[in-house]
């Protein structure tokens, strides 16, 4: 029986210099687009990494307050190993964002302070699989956020308590970037920085024995998303990404 045609992906951009990451979780990066940033900064791109919460809920054998120790730390060890030097966390409760205004208001500072070329973000559809495979709360809380912060971090009249001490509207946001979405229409080749984010996850090493199943091997996950992706680029390893345009005028 003939196998379904799967559809191509359109390969990202790369004539951008900043990035920034903004996503709800230390870890949300590393199951999926680290090894696109490895790729990326090995370019000599500049990346910034923002977690909005540092995972305080994520270890239920730990307390939170010893919970966000470890995280932050393994965080910051995770991005470096693919050339992230600063990562910043917002201190937002893990487990309890909301979509709003207050959200957004924490994002579009943080925009505006690193203003960059492209906004990379976590799948924040419904779904991981278009089907069943239902995401999380806070990571559809800021996605959302994300798409509105950057449209606000360009307005001087929204948020205007934050354009002081040389800080601007940021309008020059091109694209934001949603990765492992289900909807995703382009990739990245990942090949030859997929060790890397192998290995940035596995930096994650007190989380992922927290979760207690023990079943979770990250070279093996990881290659259960980038085989496809990367068929779908026609490469071995791919990253996909769902894009969300600012430059359509």
């Amino acid at each position: 029986m003939a196998q379904p045609e799967v559809e191509p992906l359109e390969p990202l951009p790369e004539d951008w210099q900043r990035g920034l990451a903004v996503v709800a979780h230390p870890d949300d990066l590393e199951f999926g687009a680290a090894a696109a940033v490895a790729r990326w900064t090995e370019q000599g791109k500049e990346i910034v990494y923002c977690l909005v919460t540092s995972g305080e809920a994520g270890i239920d054998g730990l307390p939170p307050e010893r919970t966000r120790e470890i995280r932050e730390r393994e965080q910051r060890g995770s991005a470096a190993l693919v050339g992230v030097p600063t990562v910043e966390f917002l201190g937002l409760p893990d487990g309890l964002l909301e979509y709003g205004v207050a959200l957004r208001r924490e994002i579009a500072a943080v925009v505006r302070r690193h203003r960059p070329d492209v906004v990379i973000t976590n799948n924040f559809r419904d779904t991981w699989d278009g089907a069943y495979a239902l995401n999380q709360a806070d990571h559809i809380a800021t996605g959302r956020a994300v798409l509105d912060a950057v449209r606000d971090a360009g307005n001087r009249w929204i948020f205007r308590e934050q354009l002081v001490d040389g800080v601007g509207p940021w309008n020059r946001v091109r694209q934001v970037w949603a990765a492992a979405s289900p909807q995703s229409r382009h990739g990245v080749d990942v090949t030859a920085t997929f060790d890397r984010g192998v290995a940035s996850l596995r930096a994650h090493e007190e989380y992922l024995r927290g979760l207690g199943n023990g079943g979770l091997d990250p070279e093996e996950f990881l290659e259960g998303i980038s085989r496809p992706a990367g068929t779908r680029l026609g490469v071995r390893y791919g990253a996909a990404f769902e894009v969300f345009h600012f430059d359509l005028f």
